[in-house]
């Protein structure tokens, strides 16, 4: 019924190792370029996480910039492709939710969590800081002095405190939030496509804007809508 259930599956945690960023690459732009899917699911195999971050022993050989600096590319691009993308990711999130696992999730343009979900970005412990959007996207998600207390902490909080950071749209029940994703992926699936691009459009490039070209551009998107038969459909209906 038009939704993907995009899952990371690399036990016992799923870490996010080099192989497994290609196939969630892979994955996102098929899911992207298939026309059958209106909506995506990212959520993690088994009980015990959905991404706890990246694979350490892939750090320990980065002892130069460069390298250090390169290897971040991939994720960051993954990472850009969901949040840009013009098709809805909602994050399905329980057990841990860490490092470059929360990074992923605050790329996704909605985030349900289970109530024994976790998150934190302990990076910090490890002697760096978040690579994959976490400096960037927790401050413009939560504010500056709760992203800073995460980061500088690295302690991680519970699914409710994350909802009340506003890193979570809601909890649910143990054992409950793919269902609840489903639910909320169906409702999105069935309304028309090219409003459900546009919505994503006006509110990722507004955000970066001016208020006044922000609600130009909003007019702006609205007045192209008016020239597709959908509205003309809906305002009928």
């Amino acid at each position: 019924d038009g939704i993907a259930v995009m899952t990371v599956d690399n036990p016992p945690v799923n870490a996010l190792a080099a192989a497994v960023l290609d196939d969630i690459n892979n994955a996102v732009n098929e899911a992207l370029i298939d026309d059958s899917v209106r909506v995506i699911i990212l959520t993690g195999a088994g009980k015990r996480a959905f991404i706890a971050g990246a694979d350490i022993n892939e750090f320990v050989n980065l002892s130069e910039k460069k390298a250090g600096s390169d290897f971040l590319i991939k994720g960051q691009e993954i990472t850009n492709l969901i949040e840009s993308a013009d098709k809805p990711f909602i994050a399905a999130i329980h057990g841990f939710c860490l490092g470059g696992g929360m990074e992923f999730a605050l790329a996704c343009h909605i985030r349900l969590a289970d109530e024994t979900a976790q998150f934190g970005q302990p990076e910090i412990n490890l002697g760096i800081i978040p690579g994959y959007g976490g400096t960037q996207r927790g401050v413009r998600q939560m504010g500056k002095a709760r992203a800073l207390e995460l980061l500088l902490s690295g302690n991680f909080i519970s699914a409710q405190q994350a909802a009340d950071y506003g890193i979570v749209n809601r909890v649910v029940p143990a054992g409950e939030v793919l269902d609840e994703a489903m639910a909320l992926a169906e409702t999105i699936a069935k309304k028309s496509r090219m409003p459900v691009r546009a919505t994503i459009k006006a509110v990722n490039e507004g955000l970066g804007m001016e208020i006044g070209n922000a609600l130009k551009l909003e007019r702006e998107i609205w007045g192209e809508l008016c020239e597709t038969e959908d509205k003309e459909e809906g305002v009928a209906a």
